[in-house]
């Protein structure tokens, strides 16, 4: 057992073994020799802890001893004339407390509904959110400022709002951050985003005043934490840091409604350092998507996504679990996934990309160990030619498999490993690899890795491409690969050959 994360009022643990997310066990959780509750997870957190105080705590069979943090001032938010009956309009007590408190500070929201339009996080400061205690984002469209995407002046230029890799205006967030440093929102309350109760999801790709907000919105921050807190209900993404540094992800529960429109559970967008851990997300989209620019914003910025940890996560229900893009013009870097448990995700592994989104970054240096996916239609999905929401994405330059000549303009993907995994309830396909024939897949390695299927799957498209094609309990599809190894492969009652490949340079099977 090891701490992941201590702060004044709380402490976040991870047990070490070899079972994604869940620990296999029930064990309970004491802390100085008081019985706390029962768990399961590899990953949990004790909270109403006091500042600068010694702890012991134990669980399944072990004891860590750590220290709190001290904290400057520990205030609710009840002293700024917050009411927390669900009706008042809390949100002014939140913004005299943000502009009021120093550094260091905590601002607890006790048991309560609080009613609050977009609140904005000043640095150094803690939003503790006690075990009952909702904060409800405001319906209305107009209650939300808008963030724009361009703020220019003499010699001063600007992005605070963005939408789906670009610099464009959108609504603020309940909690938004532009250029703070270490700021958190931790606790066992739940944030509720307001998306249902208003007409977020009326005509959600056509813009109307702005872009929707996300659900939390970090622009340009170092030091973020968010932990044990329940985000749901959101208008689009849940948590979306962007271009920051130091993101701690730790215990979260991420919900959406399975239907509603673009609301991903977290996307890391342009940001370096990001661990995403003991987090339980199902949503209408993709739980976890890496984001990094469309071709025009990444010749601007040339910010990769990198150092990416994803671990002991629950991703079930959503589109994807790990995704890549569409908007990876800056590339993806250094990305490892591990003991992570997928559940009803329609893909495992996805990555959308296609002529036009350039080669400025490239995806490369990915890794996926001690992963188990049960009843993914299709775990693994590399698509370059994906047929994206704008009219670019359906034209033959995009989705021609003719060799076309390579220039700023073409994507290149670069080496993924994939070792010690269980897929079982296979539906349309094993995986799919399909690069293209100018700018071929470097690397495909399968180590440890077996495959089962489910035999009363329905037929099925594994890729989103313009040219799509539908198939049942489908082996392993490689296309435009340069290299392939095959290292103690199990693939049990799929429909045809277990490995189908096409344009691939050198492929290696062994046992």
């Amino acid at each position: 057992m090891k701490i992941l994360a201590i702060t004044s009022k709380s402490a976040t643990f991870e047990l070490d073994n070899l079972s994604p997310y869940f620990s296999g066990n029930v064990f309970l959780i004491e802390l100085n020799d008081k019985l706390v509750r029962q768990e399961n997870r590899n990953v949990f957190s004790v909270f109403g802890l006091a500042p600068n105080t010694d702890y012991i705590c134990k669980a399944n069979g072990e004891s860590v001893k750590f220290r709190t943090l001290q904290s400057n001032i520990e205030i609710s938010v009840m002293k700024f004339g917050a009411v927390g009956d669900g009706i008042h309009d809390d949100t002014g007590a939140f913004t005299a407390a943000m502009n009021c408190l120093p550094e260091n500070s905590v601002l607890t929201v006790p048991a309560g509904n609080y009613s609050i339009k977009p609140v904005f996080m000043k640095s150094g400061i803690t939003v503790y959110l006690e075990k009952g205690a909702k904060v409800c984002a405001a319906a209305a469209r107009s209650d939300y400022p808008v963030l724009l995407g361009v703020l220019e002046g003499i010699n001063c230029r600007r992005n605070i709002g963005t939408w789906q890799g670009e610099e464009a205006d959108c609504f603020a967030s309940v909690f938004t951050a532009y250029e703070q440093n270490n700021i958190s929102i931790i606790g066992e309350g739940e944030i509720d985003c307001g998306a249902v109760q208003g007409d977020w999801y009326f005509n959600h790709r056509i813009k109307r005043g702005a872009w929707r907000p996300r659900g939390l919105f970090f622009n340009r921050c170092d030091g973020v934490t968010v932990l044990g807190v329940t985000v749901r209900n959101t208008p689009s993404w849940n948590v979306h840091p962007y271009f920051c540094n130091n993101v701690k992800l730790y215990d979260l529960v991420i919900e959406n409604a399975s239907d509603a429109p673009t609301t991903d559970g977290v996307d890391p967008d342009c940001c370096t350092g990001v661990e995403i851990v003991g987090v339980k997300i199902a949503v209408g989209n993709d739980c976890i998507a890496l984001k990094s620019g469309t071709y025009e914003f990444a010749k601007r910025y040339k910010t990769p996504c990198k150092d990416i940890t994803i671990r002991n996560c629950l991703m079930r229900e959503g589109q994807g679990g790990v995704v890549f893009g569409s908007e990876i013009s800056g590339g993806i870097e250094e990305v490892n996934v591990s003991k992570c448990l997928f559940e009803g995700t329609e893909r495992g592994l996805r990555i959308k990309t296609l002529r036009g989104r350039g080669r400025i970054g490239k995806c490369d240096g990915v890794t996926f160990s001690d992963i188990v996916m049960k009843n993914v239609k299709v775990p693994f999905v590399i698509n370059m030619y994906y047929n994206s929401d704008d009219e670019s994405g359906h034209n033959e330059y995009v989705w021609t498999t003719e060799k076309l000549p390579v220039d700023d303009r073409t994507p290149q993907i670069g080496s993924f490993v994939f070792k010690d995994m269980v897929c079982t309830g296979v539906a349309y396909s094993a995986a799919v690899f399909h690069g293209l024939p100018e700018s071929p897949i470097k690397s495909i390695t399968f180590d440890h890795v077996s495959f089962t299927y489910n035999e009363n799957a329905e037929e099925g498209y594994p890729v989103m491409q313009e040219k799509k094609f539908a198939v049942k309990n489908q082996g392993l599809d490689f296309r435009f690969v340069e290299r392939v190894l095959l290292k103690n492969v199990v693939i049990s009652g799929q429909i045809g050959e277990p490995v189908l490949t096409q344009d691939v340079k050198k492929i290696a099977i062994t046992k």
